[in-house]
């Protein structure tokens, strides 16, 4: 599914849903916040599925097995210089690591049988300039929808800025009537103020953390990926072709 279809889709039912919810389930002194929390809430059924959908496109991008022992069996495959194995092994445990040394065990296999004999240099070149474009191709799918997060947690602090604000305009409109202050309507401004507050900031901090966490994620995994590769580049630029 493109990704703004699958924006759009996700906005419409996180609205629905959060309508329901907002109609149903919340108790009443969280309606107080107005009608703003119903764009707080579907803000924050869309960071959690973002949460889980990162969650779920890290996992396959590790691969079927573990990536630990997918490294050791491709390490001892490489220096054995069993070239079809390891391809097979990449085929085989799938996942953004395994594709980008694919590619560079494909450009090396491509350089051994083409017969051009080049320099330890040369080689190790190619077989760099292939893993970079492959990892030019993993890297945006790892970092897919982290903008998404950041953006949608930065608006529900605003939105619930917006709700604070329109919360002390109707408070201070109880305060500035002449006579004595309409203390109900001074207690529903304050309710929406506060309300439309917390909504905003718990957003906002569950897709902070999740952005974070995540990108911290992402950069550990590319910099396996970059050992990995150096290694294999180094091990072989050393064979004899």
């Amino acid at each position: 599914m493109k990704q703004s279809i699958f924006m759009t889709v996700l906005i419409i039912i996180a609205f629905a849903i959060s309508f329901v919810i907002y109609t149903v389930a919340l108790p009443d002194y969280i309606k107080k916040g107005g009608p703003l929390v119903v764009l707080l809430i579907m803000m924050s059924l869309m960071v959690v599925t973002y949460i889980f959908e990162r969650i779920f496109a890290l996992r396959a991008a590790r691969g079927k097995a573990s990536l630990i022992s997918f490294l050791r069996d491709m390490n001892k495959y490489i220096n054995n210089e069993q070239i079809d194995e390891a391809i097979a092994a990449c085929d085989k445990q799938r996942g953004s690591c395994a594709n980008v040394l694919r590619s560079g065990l494909e450009k090396y296999k491509t350089l051994k049988s083409s017969g051009r004999v080049l320099e330890q240099r040369q080689t190790m070149e190619e077989i760099q300039r292939s893993i970079d474009e492959a990892m030019m191709l993993e890297v945006p799918l790892l970092e897919k929808n982290l903008v998404v997060l950041s953006t949608v947690a930065s608006i529900a602090t605003l939105t619930g800025l917006l709700g604070t604000t329109i919360g002390m305009i109707r408070a201070f409109k109880a305060l500035a009537q002449s006579g004595a202050p309409d203390a109900i309507q001074l207690s529903l401004g304050i309710s929406e103020a506060l309300i439309n507050t917390a909504g905003g900031l718990l957003c906002a901090i569950m897709g902070i953390v999740a952005y974070n966490y995540f990108a911290t994620r992402i950069d550990n995994f590319t910099y396996m990926i970059d050992e990995a590769s150096y290694a294999m580049i180094q091990t072989l630029g050393l064979m004899k072709r």
